[in-house]
């Protein structure tokens, strides 16, 4: 009976597509390219560095991703890929990756299946980063947290910089498409395509995948929604600060190409041919100049085949629930007011600079009535600049184009002091013989990218602030609104505030902090006003 009961389990993890080999053993599931084989954290299985995609390199750099290459026996899934193209830019990045180059289309899977029948929802996470900088292996966006909560988590690299965005005439040409530029959006359809192919044999729902991001990676989101080849991948859709409806628009794909011919002959390089013989680190290197424009997102005619606020007004985006929002201080004062004294003078001046002749009309709706409310005034336009308007734009379009839900935050938790500036203020306390150590305040709003830890669980692996138990309370309550939502395509649930989604005859805002808690949109006149003015 014991013999016929281990040819059993043989068999099972030959041909299951799913499988966790005897006890101790390593998961292994079969994909379509072959398979894979990851660890066992306690119950969820890591699946790393998984290719999704054949390296963008040599005669495919600047080529739409082409399907991964099959593999034989089993291939060691169990270190994050290499990070796409870029220079270290941002000090608040912590990779975990296995160093920079072309070859970078992997994505990383936390799955708590035990089984492919769980068919449990799916997160597909794209990071931020301006297009220039980033990867799905950073510490803030570990899919385990996530992973414990019922969620099959993936987080995705894709091409960026110059090597994601760069468009140019002989590339318009030679493309099947006729359409140059948007390769690291690609990326990310070609990604959700191979979940829709795969994700049933790690334990996930193919028909419940929500994708997700926060900066470039919210304004990836509102780019797949709007997109023939992606609106019909997905289920559902968070955005956290930013989207491609904001005041700027997307660069026409001739005006793409004109930048495009401009780089290449500030390189030496005559044609394509000579481009992409150009070792990468060189091409990388020369975007760092002085004078090099960031490489756009375009309106290319293929991805997008006009504007995506066209394709939102037009009701010709995913029909899919929207979670979306935005941070109280996504940009500070001194974008507004530069070195300028923040006093009610100086912010008309600069609402002069900024708006010309519809001053008077910026000055109705960020309304300063005295020197003590201007910084406060200032940062909201400043971030209402920033971030603000094209996030509520993107809510707004959903709402009133789609019969799907829109859920809307406003989030407000100011990230403690650092571990480091506790401590030094904590010895001075002692060293002044206080009888009470009192904690020093932190900033007054959430800055750009403050909630990410918060929403994915993510607190314990950021050790650079000093988390107190109104943070963890706080993520508990906006990481349970995502799992809600992922989960159902509604964040509401047992022990969280209620949350209403958007109507067309009212507009109920999320605040997210120690007090969570629900509060009419007040705003609506500055974004129209915003509206109005990027119109001209």
């Amino acid at each position: 009976m014991k013999k016929c009961l281990f040819f059993l389990v043989t068999y099972v993890v030959a041909f299951s597509g799913y499988t966790q080999l005897l006890r101790t053993g390593a998961p292994q599931v079969k994909t379509t390219n072959g398979m894979l084989e990851g660890v066992d954290v306690s119950g969820v299985k890591v699946f790393k560095g998984v290719p999704f995609a054949s390296p963008p390199t040599g005669d495919l750099r600047w080529k739409a991703p082409q399907p991964a290459k099959n593999w034989s026996g089993v291939r060691k899934a169990v270190q994050f890929g290499p990070r796409a193209m870029q220079l270290p830019l941002f000090s608040d990045m912590k990779f975990r990756s296995n160093g920079v180059s072309e070859d970078c289309l992997y994505l990383n899977i936390w799955t708590p299946a035990k089984s492919e029948s769980d068919k449990l929802p799916v997160l597909v996470y794209f990071f931020g980063g301006g297009f220039v900088a980033g990867d799905g292996s950073e510490l803030r966006y570990d899919g385990e947290s996530m992973a414990r909560n019922g969620v099959v988590a993936i987080t995705v690299n894709f091409r960026l910089t110059v090597f994601g965005f760069f468009a140019h005439p002989e590339l318009t040409s030679e493309s099947p498409n006729h359409a140059s530029g948007n390769y690291g959006l690609m990326d990310q359809s070609a990604a959700l395509k191979w979940v829709q192919q795969n994700i049933s044999a790690f334990g996930g729902d193919p028909k419940r995948v929500t994708i997700a991001g926060e900066s470039a990676g919210s304004f990836s989101v509102s780019a797949q929604m709007a997109s023939p080849l992606s609106k019909q991948l997905i289920s559902g859709a968070i955005g956290e600060s930013g989207s491609l409806l904001g005041s700027n628009p997307l660069m026409a794909l001739s005006d793409a190409e004109k930048l495009g011919l401009e780089f290449a002959d500030s390189v030496g390089a005559r044609s394509l041919t000579e481009l992409r013989a150009m070792p990468a680190d060189k091409i990388l290197q020369a975007t760092s100049r002085r004078g090099v424009p960031r490489f756009p997102v375009t309106v290319d005619g293929y991805f997008f085949p006009k504007s995506p606020v066209e394709i939102f007004e037009a009701g010709q985006q995913a029909q899919v629930p929207l979670l979306v929002g935005w941070n109280s201080e996504e940009s500070n004062f001194r974008s507004v007011l530069g070195q300028e004294k923040p006093t009610v003078e100086n912010f008309k001046l600069a609402l002069q600079k900024l708006f010309g002749e519809r001053s008077t009309e910026a000055a109705n709706v960020y309304q300063v009535s005295s020197d003590q409310v201007v910084e406060q005034v200032a940062t909201d336009l400043a971030s209402d600049r920033f971030m603000g308007f094209g996030t509520w734009k993107w809510a707004d379009l959903q709402s009133r184009t789609t019969n799907k839900p829109v859920y809307r935050y406003m989030y407000e938790r100011a990230r403690p002091l650092t571990r480091i500036q506790s401590a030094k203020d904590l010895l001075a306390e002692a060293a002044n013989d206080k009888k009470e150590v009192a904690m020093p305040s932190a900033k007054a709003g959430a800055v750009h990218s403050a909630e990410i830890e918060y929403a994915l669980g993510n607190l314990p692996t950021n050790r650079v602030y000093d988390w107190q138990p109104d943070d963890f309370r706080v993520s508990e309550i906006m990481q349970g609104y995502f799992a809600n939502f992922i989960k159902t395509g509604n964040p509401n649930g047992p022990g969280l505030p209620a949350w209403p989604a958007l109507t067309k005859n009212a507009a109920a805002v999320m605040h997210i902090d120690v007090n969570t808690r629900v509060e009419p949109d007040t705003r609506r006149s500055r974004y129209l006003f915003l509206d109005k003015a990027a119109a001209k």
